[in-house]
């Protein structure tokens, strides 16, 4: 079981439990997905993967009965799960299911005229071509992460820039990933600001940079966790590197995006737009 908990002080609590056959990533993004619709309660969620035996899914319905007596209110129980025994197992349980399966498979069924395979798994199966491409993106993103080589750049497909800690390394794994995006990122640092031009590295790739920028009051907070009480960490610092940044980014034509309020999925499916788009230059806030 893998347990997550995000609290809100004064807040009821109530369980929510991914359950899948498979990772239950599924079922976990969707449920985060709706639950952001509600407020003022502590959801405290709960991921039980690998749900594929009778004796795992005993463990999952203590898991449930668990959440149950400490909320003292039914638990939510969100499902990806193709074995109809393991599926009744829990169901043994007073709890409030969401089965995504049955909710959306049967009636796509109905409307295709076509049995689905329900098989374990298919959704994350991929080819093997796929796998190859997807290896060899995350180890393009893992060489090229904070301009450690400049070897190779005509091969990325994106350029992340900004400031130190605005999220670059990140948003690039989750690029390479989750979408075979070969993501190289590069910092702007004090140094650029004085020379006030693009560093001469990224020059001949200007059409495959994407900058990043953020608040300096959360990027102060964010240094600090790292170099407490440092220049680099000090608010002024954050401010100057910022402003100085997003000055550079706009004067050089180059897209950027605000991580201040966004998750990395929202900023890479943006990013990934932005690449099939032929929008003009500016700020994508």
């Amino acid at each position: 079981m893998q347990h997550t908990k995000s609290y809100i002080k004064g807040a009821p609590s109530r369980a929510i439990i991914c359950v899948s056959d498979g990772t239950g990533i599924t079922a976990e993004i969707l449920s985060k997905g709706l639950l952001t619709q509600f407020e003022g309660i502590n959801f405290r969620q709960m991921r039980f993967p690998f749900v594929d035996s009778p004796e795992k899914a005993m463990d999952c319905l203590q898991g449930i009965r668990d959440a149950r007596r400490m909320d003292g209110v039914r638990p939510l129980v969100v499902m990806t799960m193709m074995n109809p025994e393991i599926s009744a197992i829990l169901r043994q349980e007073d709890a409030h299911f969401l089965d995504l399966f049955d909710a959306f498979i049967a009636p796509l069924e109905k409307e295709l005229g076509v049995k689905s395979a329900h098989t374990v798994g298919r959704s994350h199966g991929q080819t093997s071509h796929e796998y190859t491409n997807r290896i060899a993106a995350i180890s393009f993103a893992i060489a090229h992460d904070d301009g450690i080589t400049d070897s190779d750049l005509a091969n990325a497909d994106v350029i992340l820039v900004g400031v130190s800690r605005s999220g670059k390394t990140p948003t690039s794994l989750y690029l390479s990933m989750q979408f075979g995006i070969r993501a190289a990122n590069y910092p702007l640092i004090p140094e650029d600001f004085e020379r006030d031009h693009l560093p001469d590295t990224l020059k001949p790739f200007r059409g495959k940079l994407f900058g990043l920028t953020i608040a300096p009051e959360q990027l102060h907070l964010i240094r600090q966790e790292r170099r407490p009480d440092s220049n680099y960490s000090a608010l002024d610092t954050c401010r100057q590197e910022v402003a100085a940044a997003e000055r550079m980014m706009r004067r050089e034509g180059i897209k950027w995006f605000d991580m201040t309020s966004r998750s990395i999925e929202e900023v890479a499916v943006q990013i990934i737009q932005a690449i099939n788009s032929k929008s003009r230059p500016g700020y994508f806030g």
